[in-house]
């Protein structure tokens, strides 16, 4: 469980778009505050998934090959087959130029809620359900669980809490070299996304195959 977790909470925070919102708070007027309802919005949005899925299995993981882990294997399959093929159909893609989202236009006047809000639409919700069925197997009478899902949460948000601390004090330096990145991720959007994709998805692929057959 933890080096699947590792593997996905390292792709949650290398996510170019997430991240390239949350510059463009972080440059707007009152950046810090909007960028720290950014950066609580998205870390209460992975806290609350793993809360669900604990609930449902009562902290407790499935027995190996009964009806619920061999569902949990095929819900990891079916994201990584979906992963990969997303990721060769934007490798195959053109490269088509397209000017900013309509929103980054009123990022100046977003309220704290919008920004909270942009949190959740930004969530890469694949990788995040990957992250919600390889917690099915945390057991919560385990201390090197109770760190691992912690650990998780704070490596799919680093990239965030990185900017946000490095603009509270810096500002200045922040601004510019932030913005720089900004500009990097854009234009290497698609192959970020086609190789996070491709890779996750072979990953959880593998993982699925080898839960339904070992």
């Amino acid at each position: 469980m933890v080096l699947d977790l590792v593997v996905i909470g390292t792709a949650i925070t290398l996510g170019p778009l997430h991240n390239s919102a949350f510059i463009l708070l972080l440059a707007s007027r009152r950046g810090v505050r909007k960028g720290m309802a950014f950066l609580l919005s998205w870390l209460a949005n992975l806290v609350v998934v793993i809360a669900c899925v604990l609930l449902l299995t009562g902290g407790e993981p499935p027995a190996r090959h009964s009806p619920p882990s061999m569902a949990v294997a095929c819900v990891k399959l079916a994201i990584g087959v979906g992963l990969v093929l997303y990721g060769a159909h934007r490798r195959r893609r053109p490269p088509r130029p397209h000017g900013p989202p309509r929103w980054t236009a009123r990022v100046d006047g977003a309220s704290l809620a919008t920004a909270a809000g942009l949190a959740w639409l930004f969530q890469p919700w694949a990788l995040v359900g990957a992250g919600a069925a390889t917690v099915v197997a945390a057991d919560l009478s385990s201390l090197d669980d109770w760190l691992a899902l912690i650990g998780y949460c704070l490596l799919a948000t680093l990239s965030l809490i990185v900017m946000e601390m490095y603009t509270v004090w810096a500002p200045a330096a922040a601004d510019a070299r932030l913005n720089a990145l900004r500009t990097w991720v854009e234009q290497h959007q698609n192959q970020l996304i086609v190789t996070l994709s491709l890779f996750v998805g072979l990953w959880l692929t593998a993982e699925g195959i080898y839960e339904l057959v070992a």
